[in-house]
């Protein structure tokens, strides 16, 4: 599977994230159903990384944050 990078912005950086488009759809949903930017997701699913204390980087930890939101749906 190919990635796809975006890039954004979080606590005032650029940054640039690659995700499979799998990974991307259910975030793009996800931010369309709380009528919210996807940048305000990622920095909520950044912050949640970094203060668990969790090593793992940021696409990590989106793709963990898109697994659990899926299971929670089932």
């Amino acid at each position: 599977m190919s990635q796809i990078k975006r890039s954004l912005s979080l606590a005032g950086h650029r940054t640039s994230l690659a995700l499979e488009a799998e990974f991307w759809a259910v975030l793009d949903a996800a931010c369309e159903e709380q009528a919210r930017s996807l940048a305000s997701l990622i920095a909520q699913i950044d912050e949640a990384r970094i203060t668990s204390g969790d090593e793992g980087g940021l696409a990590s930890a989106c793709r963990v944050w898109v697994l659990r939101h899926v299971q929670s749906r089932a």
